[in-house]
């Protein structure tokens, strides 16, 4: 299953870091970007949640909150937050479920072995809770910045 642009995201829960729980309906009235990066503390993932964190202000002045989601374990997202810095959430996605929700494990290679991962990914929710916006196969140089123009847009109206 998969949400397509115009389509409301489906409400979950999930565990995040700083002992808190994140629920998507609770969130109304902003807007959210969701950012799936494959695994804490690798040199891709480092790079560009430190792009998210280096926007941040001007993520707020959008009214946009940044959520990042990786299947690591709660310790290791707690790790990756205080060691880089991040000022956003960073929900533990062990069961898959928020990546389920957003169809991002995808069969990849690495060494020539296939593996089921996460597929970075980056999606734009409206205030209202719809798919606004949606980015799979990221490449992360110069990513944030066009989600953060896309966010920046649809605050605008």
């Amino acid at each position: 299953m998969s949400v397509s642009p115009g389509q409301p995201v489906p409400d979950f829960t999930a565990a995040a870091t700083g002992d808190t729980t994140i629920t998507l309906s609770e969130l109304q009235g902003q807007q959210v970007v969701i950012y799936f990066y494959p695994k804490a503390s690798t040199p891709g993932c480092t790079t560009e949640g430190g792009d998210f964190r280096d926007h941040k202000a001007a993520f707020d002045a959008a009214n946009t909150v940044i959520i990042g989601v990786s299947r690591d374990g709660l310790r290791a997202q707690e790790n990756f937050k205080a060691k880089q810095g991040f000022n956003f959430a960073l929900i533990s996605d062990k069961d898959e479920a928020v990546c389920q929700l957003f169809d991002v494990i995808k069969l990849k290679k690495m060494y020539g072995k296939e593996h089921l991962g996460v597929e970075r990914s980056t999606f734009l929710i409206d205030t209202d809770g719809k798919l606004a916006r949606e980015w799979r196969g990221v490449k992360v140089k110069g990513h944030v910045e066009e989600v953060l123009a896309a966010a920046q847009a649809l605050h605008a109206g």
